[in-house]
């Protein structure tokens, strides 16, 4: 037997289109899926940062930063515009690094300040209701299977994916990241915007997407129980997992093999050094 419980109205969805948004992919709509009584409405940046339950702790100093990464240099070298003006050239973006896919999925609005909320917001635990990403959530319900009395998630969950899976598939590392590090300036803008000042975008990056590639990859789809109108784990280890690392498990263990890789590609070059230039003799 399989049932279905309704999504909510918004939410974000797995799709790998910046190097953010790889780290964002689909962590709202695993939260939202399995909280359908929830209610759902628009927030700005700011108010995704009151919503977080902690807030990271204060960098002791850069620990990667940007210009280190060793990327191909961005086919644009034009001026970045003002934050508050950049959605229709950072959508633009992102439609040619995604593909015509993408186009429909993309919300046109605070585009940058919603994806590093997102990054900010997927190693907590916990998510407050009201909340967005630049993304429209799938078509479909969340499916639960019941074997033996026993609910899981059903399999046919991931196929919901589909359409993000292939912008996933279709996204360049190098491309995505050599758009990134061109277009940092917006990003640490928006950072200091939610609420860090003193802290650095890059490095919350990379936190969001060490914790969700340490997310486990169970032999066997893990119990679910119906608690106060939505889905939870049955095993509290699975239950106290990061948001993040409950995205990789709903997104069925396809999807997350393949987004473990893309996200290991993507660490690889944010975090490498150039090579030094040896002295001439």
């Amino acid at each position: 037997m399989t049932y279905r419980r309704k999504s909510g109205s918004s939410g974000w969805v797995p799709a790998v289109i910046v190097v953010a948004v790889i780290v964002a992919v689909g962590a709202w709509v695993a939260w939202r899926a399995t909280q359908p009584n929830a209610g759902a409405g628009p927030a700005s940046a700011s108010t995704a940062a009151t919503a977080s339950t902690t807030a990271p702790p204060p960098a002791a100093g850069i620990q990667h930063p940007i210009a280190q990464a060793s990327v191909p240099a961005p086919a644009s070298t034009a001026p970045l515009p003002a934050l508050g003006d950049s959605d229709a050239s950072v959508r633009s973006a992102l439609v040619a690094l995604g593909g015509d896919g993408l186009k429909d999925l993309l919300l046109p609005q605070s585009v940058v300040n919603h994806i590093v909320a997102t990054v900010d917001a997927l190693p907590r635990h916990e998510l407050g209701s009201s909340f967005i990403l630049p993304l429209h959530t799938p078509r479909g319900a969340f499916r639960v299977g019941e074997t033996q009395g026993i609910l899981t998630a059903d399999a046919r969950n991931a196929e919901r994916y589909a359409p993000y899976m292939a912008i996933v598939q279709h996204a360049d590392p190098q491309a995505l990241v050599a758009w990134y590090v061109h277009s940092y300036p917006l990003f640490q803008q928006a950072w200091r915007e939610l609420g860090y000042p003193k802290g650095y975008f890059n490095d919350r990056l990379i936190v969001a997407i060490d914790d969700m590639l340490a997310a486990p990859m169970p032999a066997q789809p893990p119990a679910l129980q119906l608690e106060k109108g939505r889905y939870v784990y049955v095993d509290p280890a699975l239950e106290s997992l990061s948001v993040g690392q409950k995205l990789m498990l709903r997104v069925g263990p396809a999807n997350e093999t393949e987004l473990k890789a893309k996200l290991r590609t993507i660490r690889d070059l944010l975090t490498a050094r150039p090579p030094s230039t040896a002295p001439a003799h």
